[in-house]
């Protein structure tokens, strides 16, 4: 523990200027959080999902992983956008992902990475699925982009077909599905496409009564 001592006074130092800043934040924040937003992005450490957009504790529910990939079978990330939609009452799903992901690179390779080949597989399947048009981009960074691109929108359809979406949706819940991309060179994000607010935007396929 000795020598993490510095992150223990870099803790103290950031509670005590918060509450120098706002007396009593802490005691505040801790009846109850109300947040807005469900962030789901990657767990890079370049990434830092509350720092870029601007917002305190609190104000942003958060769940990252490898590659800010939504699976059907992670009940990680499934309970965390149930309790977030039922619980929380977010109004916004975000699925944040960034160029440069070291996720999305390795699922470009065709060597083992280990265990988390497993996990990659999925982002595989989005290259699979576009692989027309990824083959013919000869830049590997501009590939990459893309298909960090494409990943963060397969992401959002993945969000909007759990059942816990489609039944917020059928229940009147507001809600909405953003897709962004966090650009780790200038840290500027960008809004991908046109959020997603109903059943009737995402394939029939995947739609539930």
């Amino acid at each position: 523990m000795n020598a993490l001592k510095h992150l223990f006074r870099n803790n103290r130092s950031w509670a005590e200027r918060r509450e120098e800043k706002e007396p009593g934040y802490f005691r505040r924040l801790a009846r109850i959080q109300r947040p807005d937003y469900l962030w789901i992005g990657c767990s890079d450490s370049r990434v830092p999902a509350n720092e870029i957009v601007g917002l305190d504790p609190g104000e942003l529910f958060v769940h990252r992983n490898v590659a800010n990939v939504v699976v059907h079978t992670d009940l990680n990330c499934l309970s965390v956008i149930e309790f977030a939609v039922r619980q929380l009452k977010v109004r916004h799903i975000i699925v944040c992902g960034h160029y440069g992901c070291g996720g999305v690179q390795a699922a470009m390779e065709s060597r083992s990475h280990g265990v988390i080949d497993n996990w990659l597989r999925h982002v595989k399947d989005v290259y699979s699925d576009n692989a027309r048009e990824l083959d013919r981009l000869r830049n590997k960074r501009e590939r990459s982009n893309r298909l960090c691109r494409l990943n963060v929108r397969a992401q959002m359809i993945n969000v909007c077909a759990t059942s816990t979406v489609q039944d917020a949706w059928k229940r009147g819940q507001k809600l909405s599905v953003h897709g962004w991309i966090y650009d780790i060179h200038d840290g500027l994000l960008d809004d991908l496409c046109r959020p997603i607010e109903s059943k009737l935007q995402i394939d029939r396929i995947f739609r539930r009564r």
